[in-house]
């Protein structure tokens, strides 16, 4: 979807997560162009709770909406330190503002990301993926 909005100075998934680096803390939740798919956000659910471990390309959540139920993947492996509890009175934060109000979770790793995409190659991906 060209019309997708993808902030700089995050890195992707190519199941529509984002990562945003702040020292060894990441930020992650999904991205404008997964919202779009999943239309009305009805339900975020978390697995792991603060002090368990996560890893990379594996659930640690669900979300629902009224398209569909969709898993949520780590998009690095390390320690989670926070949960968006907003999100469980407010599940529609994510489609209000998916790239702020509306993150999921807060992990602590030592993974630089590196396999991760850029903004610019996740905008690339979008291109083929719309398709």
């Amino acid at each position: 979807m060209a019309g997708s909005n993808v902030p700089a100075g995050r890195k992707y998934t190519k199941d529509h997560e984002w990562a945003k680096y702040a020292g060894k803390e990441v930020t992650v939740g999904i991205t404008e162009f997964a919202v779009e798919q999943l239309g009305d956000i009805t339900l975020v659910s978390f697995d792991a709770k603060p002090g368990d471990t996560v890893t990379e390309g594996k659930a640690f959540g669900t979300i629902e909406s009224v398209k569909t139920l969709s898993d949520l993947f780590a998009p690095v492996s390390g320690k989670l330190v926070s949960v968006n509890k907003a999100l469980e009175a407010s599940p529609e934060l994510v489609n209000e503002d998916c790239y702020e109000k509306g993150w999921m979770v807060v992990i602590d790793t030592s993974d630089s990301g590196d396999a991760l995409m850029s903004d610019a190659d996740y905008n690339e991906f979008l291109k083929t993926a719309a398709h």
